[in-house]
């Protein structure tokens, strides 16, 4: 595997949701401890599942690995971080300001433009700051799905633009009262990403069109903040020895199409492709298993012969309750990779086939809905809210409105403030807001951002509801996006999911999130699933008997449940 070999200090692997970045991440780590290396494993997942592929408690701090000597594991956890970045600005000034000023304050630190910026405040150190790694050889990151990658990948450089133009009165003063002083910090970083020496960018995909077409976009964007790309890995290929009936042949078929039409943008870079395994990532043996050279098994347990029967509930039934609704929103959400955007694409056509008036809409900055739908289907609209599109909106917006009423001075700082990376939180918000108050005319159908991403996303709805709410006056009333989000007779989730050991846990772990917000999912979709397709291929066989106790554990907690099989 060339992406291993001669690994420089950082190694880095990103690419879309659910294409195993954390699989191969862990198992490079385990390879090169294997070898007698030291190292560090680092997530920047909001929704990081390190901890549940060794099970190991890890958390917001460095725990060593006991099965892998040499081996540390960290996971940044970004509501933790952002509570250490909060004290640290409001500890100083606690004895001296009224609690009146102290409240608007933490409220100022409480949006998710505030964890975001202790999220890459413990990145940025890591590898900055010698003395952070100094004990490691290498230091492997396992990163969010792209778009939230790539975000955190240009702050460093944002950032530092932003203090070198000497801006900083932005309307999000309070976590950028904090920068200033990791000026320094952010431009060692911003150099030590762009110097491939000492950092390995390892762009993972699966043997799909859309994955790649995904890498060869990071690849574009990454370049243009001068970040390359060093490896392209393609993960999870069927092995050849696999494809034995009308199921398994379909899926060599489309792999091999989609790694023949691979986009040029990353069609030359060194490429290693690792193959579909019998069970999931899961534990240090099957870590190591990973990185294995591919061969035939002597035989797989079980009777491979025998097809499953389709003993789950069908996507049909969600279908039929929701055509009962004149509006309301529908949210698809989850992890990378589960399939949201095809089951929120599923709902709407759908849907719109049977007379609603419906519109999909993704908040995902990696997605990818298919636009031309709106033709081809009566009744439907579809969208994206485009983060760039957004903030030159919301900034012209502002400078129209609020700019119109300041003189030249006036206009050139609220300029500035514009120019603030906070600024995509508030127009990205926006964006969502007046979605969610479409759905009181319509259906709407959302397909929204990986899991993490997506919660950063909520964190604002809820200081936004916060923020409306303190400044009524007695006897004022105001609906919120986040009250829409809670009341069951206009929203609707419907959380998105594998039958697979780590998507079903990160599953469970959303619906607590939720919880804590008040929300409670409609229903639950377990998508591209063996166990209701028919197959003797015996790798998949193998793994369609894997899922069962999955599907059981969905079962138990769902109000609703649907199971879609994998097609040819």
């Amino acid at each position: 595997m060339r992406f291993v070999e001669s690994a420089p200090r950082f190694v880095m692997f990103t690419g879309k949701g659910g294409v195993g970045k954390t699989s191969l991440a862990c198992a490079m780590a385990v390879r090169l401890a294997d070898q007698g290396r030291r190292v560090l494993l680092v997530s920047t997942d909001p929704a990081s599942n390190v901890g549940q592929v060794f099970s190991t408690e890890i958390g917001n701090r460095v725990v060593p690995i006991l099965e892998v000597p040499g081996l540390d594991a960290l996971e940044i956890d970004p509501q933790a971080a952002a509570a250490e970045y909060r004290e640290r600005i409001i500890a100083p000034v606690r004895d001296f300001l009224p609690a009146k000023e102290l409240s608007e304050i933490t409220e100022q630190l409480s949006g998710s433009c505030t964890t975001e910026v202790a999220s890459f405040n413990e990145f940025t150190s890591l590898l900055a700051d010698p003395a952070e790694t100094s004990a490691y050889d290498h230091v492997v990151f396992d990163t969010a799905p792209t778009g939230h990658t790539i975000r955190l990948l240009q702050l460093p450089g944002d950032w530092t633009k932003f203090l070198n133009d000497g801006k900083g009165d932005a309307s999000c003063l309070g976590p950028l009262s904090g920068l200033e002083k990791q000026r320094s910090t952010y431009q060692r970083a911003v150099e030590a990403l762009g110097d491939t020496g000492r950092t390995r960018l390892v762009l993972v995909a699966r043997p799909e069109p859309s994955s790649l077409v995904e890498v060869a976009r990071t690849t574009d964007e990454l370049g243009k903040i001068g970040i390359h790309v060093a490896n392209l890995v393609v993960n999870a290929v069927l092995p050849d020895w696999a494809a034995v009936d009308e199921l398994s042949g379909a899926i060599q078929r489309r792999e091999r199409a989609a790694l023949a039409a691979i986009p040029d943008m990353v069609a030359g870079l060194p490429r290693d492709r690792v193959t579909l395994k019998t069970v999931n990532a899961v534990g240090v043996d099957a870590l190591r298993a990973i990185l294995e050279d591919d061969t035939p098994p002597a035989a797989l347990p079980g009777d491979a012969s025998t097809p499953f029967a389709p003993v789950w509930p069908a996507v049909a039934a969600l279908v039929n309750e929701l055509a009962g609704l004149d509006h309301g929103l529908v949210m698809c959400m989850g992890k990378g990779g589960v399939g949201k955007t095809t089951v929120a694409t599923l709902l709407a056509t759908e849907l719109a086939a049977r007379g609603k008036d419906v519109h999909l809409t993704s908040t995902d900055p990696a997605g990818k809905i298919d636009e031309t739908l709106a033709a081809a289907v009566p009744n439907l609209r579809v969208s994206r809210i485009d983060p760039v599109k957004a903030v030159a909106d919301y900034r012209a917006h502002v400078m129209a409105t609020k700019g119109a009423e300041l003189d030249d001075d006036g206009r050139a700082v609220l300029a500035e403030d514009l120019e603030s990376p906070c600024t995509e939180e508030i127009a990205v918000f926006e964006r969502f807001a007046q979605v969610v108050a479409e759905s009181g005319q319509r259906i709407v159908i959302m397909d929204t951002a990986p899991t993490g991403h997506t919660l950063l996303l909520m964190d604002a709805t809820g200081s936004y509801h916060r923020e409306a709410t303190r400044h009524l006056a007695a006897g004022e009333t105001a609906v919120t996006p986040l009250m829409r989000l809670q009341d069951p007779d206009q929203t609707r989730i419907i959380i998105v999911t594998l039958a697979e050991t780590t998507p079903v846990l990160e599953a469970e772990e959303l619906a607590a999130d939720l919880a804590r917000a008040g929300i409670k999912p409609w229903g639950w979709v377990v998508n591209q699933s063996l166990a209701v397709a028919r197959t003797t291929s015996p790798l998949l066989a193998k793994r369609a008997a894997a899922e069962q106790p999955h599907l059981t554990e969905v079962a138990s907690q769902a109000q609703r449940l649907a199971v879609i099989p994998l097609a040819a």
